[in-house]
């Protein structure tokens, strides 16, 4: 129990880093918090910084999903265990304790998280978000029906984290309570037009 509780932290810590914020201070001298739409998620860093930066930022927000997930499957098949680490990954991105209780959206690590645990149902759900972003030109909006048609997939092909996919989706579509109100208002920045 302990050694489970410890690693839970571990992966919190880990899924804490801010990795935009550090990217976007270091290589580009802006903050992320202070432009466009003030997230340090690689979205935001790609539209402060630029698409190197922004893909960088992605593949390390990736990488604090998968990786604890993936070395926690060496010594666990608990579903429980499995999921209440990636839970944890992903709550220390959006709630970090480096930030003050802020942080990211959670969209790169949950895709890491699923590559980790399932990744046939992540990689349909990724197909969603390019299929909406190309129709839409909005990132919130694949982003949303990403996370969204989690489940689905889930129930599908690998009903036993059904549960964890749910708790993402309502997670990750939480973080995107100011896009969504954005889109309502007509305000959403769309990748297919400058503003």
């Amino acid at each position: 129990m302990f050694v489970s509780i410890v690693w839970l932290i571990l992966a919190y810590l880990v899924g804490s880093f801010p990795f935009g914020l550090l990217i976007g201070q270091v290589f580009c001298r802006r903050d992320p918090r202070k432009f466009g739409s003030k997230n340090i998620g690689a979205t935001n860093v790609c539209r402060v910084c630029g698409l190197k930066y922004g893909l960088l930022v992605l593949l390390l927000d990736v990488l604090k999903g998968f990786l604890p997930v993936y070395l926690a499957t060496f010594f666990s098949d608990s579903v429980c265990f499995l999921s209440l680490t990636a839970l944890a990954c992903l709550l220390g991105h959006m709630y970090s304790v480096f930030l003050y209780g802020q942080g990211g959206k959670g969209v790169a690590t949950t895709l890491g998280i699923g590559l980790a645990l399932f990744p046939k149902p992540i990689l349909l759900g990724v197909l969603v978000l390019i299929g909406a972003l190309w129709w839409t030109g909005y990132m919130s909006v694949g982003s949303i029906l990403f996370v969204g048609s989690l489940p689905f997939w889930l129930l599908l092909f690998n009903w036993k984290y059904v549960l964890l996919g749910i708790i993402i989706a309502i997670l990750v579509v939480y973080k995107h309570k100011s896009n969504i109100y954005r889109l309502i208002l007509g305000e959403e920045k769309s990748w297919r037009k400058s503003n």
